[in-house]
C-alpha cells in the first residue's frame, strides 16, 4: 500500500490532547477531523477550539452528518433516547466513513485500557470497513491512565472542563454521565 495522506480523528474529549499534542510536535498542519454530531456538549466545543489555539494546529476540518439522512431518519433529534447505535450510525459513523475515503492512513486515541474491547488493541491495523482497506495507527494503545495523566502534567495540556465535573469520558451529551 502506497502511503500518501493522514488524518487524525478526535473526539476532543477528556484524554484528547494527548494525541494531539504529539501529533502538533512533528506536523500542526496535520487534519484533524472531528465529527459534528450537534449533540456535544457546549464545553466539548470551546475545549475544540481552546485546544486547536493552543497546539497552533491549523487542519481542523468539521465532519457532519448528510442533512438528508438526518431529516430522514432523525427528524425531531431524538433517536438516541430509543436507538442510540442508530444515532451514532448517522452522525458519526457514516460522516467519519466518508471522511476517511481522502485519506490513506488515520491516527486515533484509542486505548487498551478504555474498554473490555479494546484490551490488546494492536498498534497498527488494516480498517477493512471500506474496499480500500486504510491503515489506522493507534499510538497510545498500550498506554495506561498513568502515562496519560503524566504527559498531561508534563507538557501542561489544557483539561476538558467537564472532567473536574465528575466525567471521566466524554462524548454527546445524552448518552454521556458522570
Amino acid at each position: 500500500m502506497l502511503f500518501r495522506s493522514l488524518a487524525v480523528v478526535s473526539s476532543f474529549g477528556a484524554e484528547s490532547a494527548v494525541l494531539l499534542h504529539l501529533v502538533a510536535q512533528v506536523d500542526p498542519s496535520v487534519p484533524v477531523l472531528f465529527l459534528e454530531t450537534y449533540k456535544h456538549f457546549p464545553e466539548t466545543l470551546a475545549y475544540r477550539d481552546e485546544l486547536i489555539a493552543h497546539l497552533g494546529m491549523t487542519g481542523l476540518q468539521i465532519v457532519e452528518p448528510d442533512a438528508e439522512e438526518l431529516a430522514k431518519k432523525d427528524e425531531n433529534g431524538l433517536r438516541w433516547s430509543w436507538d442510540p447505535d442508530g444515532c451514532c450510525e448517522i452522525r458519526k459513523v457514516q460522516p467519519l466513513a466518508r471522511a476517511l475515503l481522502h485519506f490513506d492512513a488515520s491516527l486515533t486515541g484509542r486505548k487498551g485500557f478504555q474498554s473490555a474491547t479494546r484490551a490488546g488493541l494492536p498498534r497498527f491495523e488494516i480498517d477493512r470497513t471500506d474496499a480500500q482497506g486504510r491503515l489506522k495507527i493507534n499510538p497510545l494503545a498500550s498506554w495506561d491512565k498513568d502515562a496519560i495523566e503524566a504527559y498531561m502534567v508534563e507538557h501542561g495540556l489544557p483539561r476538558h472542563p467537564l472532567v473536574s465535573q465528575g466525567y471521566p469520558s466524554i462524548g454527546c451529551a445524552p448518552c454521556t454521565s458522570k
